[in-house]
């Protein structure tokens, strides 16, 4: 090779060396952080992944299940904060309850459809498509569509339903969850239960009452001013449930959106670590008649619900809860 062919040469390498790190540069962006940074998610072994910073936070549970659930929640020191049975087998845990799946949403009754519990006779709620999976620096964004199957396979309705990862400032977690229900299949009716809706179930030490009723180290505190047991059935804005773990206080609280139907809504928050908004279940709540809590959505139309997670170090109030729920409602507010 002479020296003008080899010159030509190593100036061709050089040119297709720097096109090709402009083209992983253009790439990878602001929505494919590097080095850990920001909100990563990640399709591994029929889940997805959620990494904050490089630190694993949760992962979406999606494929055969009878629906799709968030697990594990951890905090900012890599402790559960929710129950880990049925996912996983650890001592010291109950197994009562075997759909409570650490964070959900389902229903006990969508058009006489049992989406709730995992009875013999219970439906499932199917994922169908990922119509959104973004990374990002400040935020990570999964959405999918889903089908509402009862136990023979007919489709009830579906859903739209997406979880907004907030990368973090400090010691706090953030989950921003927006689902939309369609009446895709005839009219339907989300009927007066209290098996419902968007749930957490708590870590076992942080439990209001352990078992044999055994007083607990855990509280539930409500944005108007109801405490433990006097939570249930309730309206508020928000609730908080804080407890220890490992020898540290820690607490999650749920925002009910200012939006939502029926807002404030109902709390179906047991003692022992069931942690529930549901806007529906006005005849165990009120002793009303039954059916005063359905919702009937036509067909062809649809209905939205939102709530806000926070996962937080310390109590009620040492974390703030009352403050940060305005902080949320003024953020909705500025919204473009």
């Amino acid at each position: 090779m002479s020296p003008r062919t080899s010159s030509l040469w190593v100036s061709s390498v050089a040119l297709l060396a720097l096109l090709c790190s402009g083209c992983v540069s253009t790439k990878s962006g602001a929505d494919t952080p590097s080095g850990g940074a920001g909100v990563r998610l990640i399709e591994t072994n029929d889940v997805i992944r959620v990494e904050l910073d490089g630190q694993l936070f949760t992962e979406y549970h999606f494929r055969n299940v009878s629906r799709p659930f968030l697990y594990p929640l951890l905090s900012a020191d890599g402790e559960h904060l929710t129950r880990r049975w049925p996912q996983e087998d650890v001592p010291g845990e109950e197994h009562d309850h075997p759909h409570h799946h650490a964070l959900w949403f389902s229903h006990g009754d969508a058009n006489g459809v049992d989406l709730w519990s995992e009875s013999d006779k219970a439906g499932r709620t199917v994922h169908q498509e990922f119509l959104q999976q973004k990374s990002g620096k400040d935020t990570g964004v999964i959405t999918t569509r889903n089908e509402w199957r009862a136990k023979d396979g007919t489709v009830v309705a579906h859903d739209e339903r997406s979880f907004r990862f907030h990368r973090p400032t400090g010691p706090e977690r953030v989950i921003d969850f927006e689902i939309t229900i369609h009446a895709s299949h005839g009219d339907l009716t989300l009927g007066d239960t209290k098996e419902g809706t968007f749930a957490i179930r708590m870590a076992e030490s942080m439990r209001n009452l352990q078992p044999k009723n055994r007083p607990g180290e855990g509280h539930l505190v409500s944005s108007r001013g109801d405490k433990d047991g006097a939570v249930w059935g309730k309206r508020a804005e928000w609730v908080d449930y804080y407890g220890p773990v490992n020898g540290k206080t820690y607490g999650i609280s749920i925002f009910d959106h200012p939006s939502n139907p029926r807002y404030p809504t109902w709390w179906h928050a047991r003692d022992y670590g069931l942690f529930a908004a549901n806007p529906f279940g006005l005849h165990d709540f009120e002793k009303r008649e039954k059916g005063a809590g359905d919702l009937k959505i036509p067909a062809g139309g649809s209905v939205t619900f939102r709530y806000r997670v926070l996962l937080h170090p310390g109590d009620t109030g040492t974390a703030g809860i009352a403050a940060r729920y305005q902080e949320y409602v003024r953020s909705i507010d500025t919204k473009p």
